[in-house]
């Protein structure tokens, strides 16, 4: 499954220390989580989204609902939760494990549907949203070189993405019930 968290920062003062926090602490704390297969950090370069993305390959729904989560970090923003604005969860199941997005390349994500992307040559994936917010119910994701950006940057519902991390990959092993 997919677990997607979304959200804009509003202290230009602290945002550098808060990505830092993000990238450097709790993603590796994340990524140790049992269940916990990938996680990578994104931040939008079109507008009318939240800036920042961060997408994991979990388990099951009860992954984020476990103790282990909890103890490692997950969910605990209490130093940064004043300046979170626009914090959207969301669980997607279809894709099995998320691509990972190199430094080169950018993540496409449309919620207006899977042609657009298809048109551009790319491959979209589905994702289905069944747990958390299921907002949006349906969303597509794909990958493009970064060379490629003017193509879909007035899609309709389209946002992309650039890594601001590799893609963390635990030492688990990666399940097929997704």
């Amino acid at each position: 499954m997919i677990y997607t968290v979304e959200c804009s920062f509003s202290d230009p003062r602290s945002e550098a220390e808060w990505n830092d926090f993000y990238s450097l602490e709790k993603l590796p704390a994340l990524i140790s989580v049992t269940g916990f297969h990938t996680s990578q950090r994104f931040k939008a370069i079109s507008d009318g989204c939240p800036v920042y993305l961060a997408v994991h390959t979990i388990d099951r729904l009860d992954v984020l609902t476990g103790d282990e989560y909890h103890r490692k970090g997950g969910g605990n923003f209490a130093r940064w939760q004043q300046h979170i604005t626009d914090w959207h969860r969301n669980l997607y199941s279809d894709i099995g494990v998320a691509p990972a997005v190199n430094a080169d390349e950018l993540l496409a994500m449309c919620a207006s549907g899977p042609d657009p992307l298809i048109q551009m040559g790319l491959e979209p994936l589905a994702m289905q949203a069944v747990a958390l917010e299921r907002f949006p119910e349906r969303r597509w994701l794909a990958k493009l070189p970064r060379s490629n950006a003017r193509l879909i940057e007035n899609l309709e519902g389209a946002h992309l993405y650039s890594p601001m991390t590799e893609q963390l990959t635990s030492a688990h092993t990666v399940s097929t019930e997704r």
